[in-house]
């Protein structure tokens, strides 16, 4: 999406409401900065309440035609917007690069996955939004359930998986025929902005979604103005725990059903008969990817003491093979020396590192991959997603107490179980408290047809395919009675 230029010159992201970039105020710019270059690369337009008041009452009427779209209206639509992401991957690659200091292959991967997903959305309309004939025990009635567009959405995207999560997170309410005001990052808004132009290259209706940002002081202001405005029925958010908790509190004031996808402490389980090599591959896979920044990221190791130590050589080979001493960066300093500090406080209290240091690059960009090992229930990393290259192993005496360690947190999103005895491992997936369990394969799995969301603080709902498409429809009731007909449900 084209930048508007500031009294200064500066490229700045604006605000897009019914397909029209609004003018900037100079006085409410956000910085966007790259944490690899070290340099503000653009800002963008923060917006007020009274801005995101417009977006809500656009986003209403663009709703009030959308909604009577066929589903193959809907279904063609986003066809055609994948067809438009696919043709921009070197351009949406590079975009996530720039504000989000993330590898190339992973700005990659979330353009191919997110065209997958839309399709897979997509394909998935017709059947999602068939109605129902159910059996009545009136004589001479008829009962229609019909699935209907909720309204329009108030979705919130994060940065850490700029494309997939803000990309399924407009398809598929759009797909069950919403419409979206969607609130970008404001880490990553010139990525967000382009998606949403990749919508109205397809040939999307003006308003169907509008698009504001807001800084962080801003922020609390604007998501409540929108979330309270009459037009929002619903609101989708990924994120952290403690900001989706504020969200799910802002949204039961206002008696509006949330979609949640929070945070997450993903354990990677290893039982005694687990392939010790193909499993340390897989934790290693899971912990550093994206500089580790990923809700599903293998956070705690959970592995019983039969096979521990080789588990640990295998671990330390794997780390200072494949990655020595780094693995890609942070979007910010701030974001990795978080980690930093609670790596280093946990060592201050006891903790022992496994490998690697903790250290930080020169630049305060880079975490050191690390595994650390003897962490207390009152440390903090105990507690609270690293989200960095880094993890804890706990050695445990057999599978009843891998089970009980794998659910002693708060979250409930991802977990994988490594053995080759499938029914051992299946044992204990079904006991783990998790939304997804993964057999042999890394926590940071997801495909675009099966249901993806957490349980206990990692949130309520799932996304993708026809799972999606459910969380934006409602079930209407219309019966219909023969007024000849003798009895009625009361039996008179």
């Amino acid at each position: 999406m084209p930048f508007i230029n500031g009294p200064n010159g500066e490229e700045i992201v604006p605000i897009r409401i019914n397909g029209v970039s609004q003018p900037v105020d100079s006085t409410r710019l956000i910085p966007v900065e790259s944490s690899i270059q070290d340099k503000i690369i653009h800002y963008a337009q923060s917006a007020s309440p009274e801005v995101a008041i417009k977006a809500a009452e656009a986003s209403h009427q663009a709703f009030l035609k959308w909604k009577t779209a066929t589903h193959v209206q809907r279904r063609d639509l986003l066809l055609r917007v994948a067809d438009v992401i696919e043709s921009w991957v070197d351009r949406l690659t590079e975009l996530q690069i720039a504000e989000t200091s993330c590898p190339k292959d992973w700005g990659r991967f979330n353009v191919i996955i997110l065209v997958r997903c839309i399709r897979e959305i997509a394909s998935n309309i017709s059947q999602a939004t068939t109605g129902e004939l159910p059996p009545l025990e009136s004589p001479g009635s008829i009962v229609l359930v019909y699935k209907e567009p909720v309204g329009p959405i108030l979705a919130i995207s994060p940065w850490n998986a700029s494309l997939v999560l803000c990309g399924r997170a407009l398809a598929a309410p759009i797909g069950a025929g919403c419409s979206v005001v969607l609130k970008a990052s404001e880490l990553c808004p010139q990525t967000h902005h382009t998606l949403v132009q990749a919508f109205e290259e397809a040939g999307m209706p003006t308003g169907l979604i509008n698009v504001v940002q807001a800084s962080r002081e801003d922020g609390p202001a604007v998501t409540e103005a929108l979330i309270s405005h009459r037009a929002i029925r619903k609101v989708e958010f990924t994120g952290s725990a403690a900001v989706g908790r504020i969200i799910g509190q802002v949204a039961s004031k206002y008696l509006k059903p949330v979609l949640m996808e929070l945070g997450g402490k993903a354990p990677s389980v290893v039982l005694k008969d687990a392939d010790v090599k193909h499993a340390a591959e897989k934790i290693i896979e899971g912990a550093v990817l994206h500089h580790g920044q990923i809700c599903m990221s293998t956070d705690r190791i959970v592995v019983v003491q039969d096979v521990a130590d080789e588990l640990i050589q295998e671990l330390k080979t794997g780390l200072e093979t494949k990655y020595a001493g780094a693995a890609g960066h942070a979007v910010s300093k701030k974001q990795a020396k978080r980690a930093y500090d609670l790596l280093q406080k946990a060592r201050a209290a006891g903790a022992r590192f496994l490998v690697g240091d903790g250290s930080l690059n020169a630049a305060g960009t880079s975490l050191t991959p690390t595994i650390i090992t003897d962490v207390k229930p009152t440390d903090d990393i105990f507690v609270e997603e690293i989200f960095a290259p880094a993890a804890i192993l706990i050695i445990v005496k057999d599978e009843d107490e891998a089970v009980r360690v794998a659910n002693d947190t708060v979250y409930g999103l991802n977990a994988a179980v490594h053995s080759r005895d499938i029914l051992a491992a299946i044992r204990v997936a079904k006991q783990i408290e998790a939304g997804q369990v993964h057999i042999g394969s890394i926590t940071v799995y997801d495909e675009p047809n099966i249901p993806i969301g957490g349980t206990k603080e990692s949130g309520w709902g799932r996304n993708n395919g026809k799972y999606a498409l459910s969380e934006f429809l409602a079930e209407k009731t219309i019966s219909i009675h023969d007024p000849t007909a003798a009895g009625n449900m009361f039996g008179k």
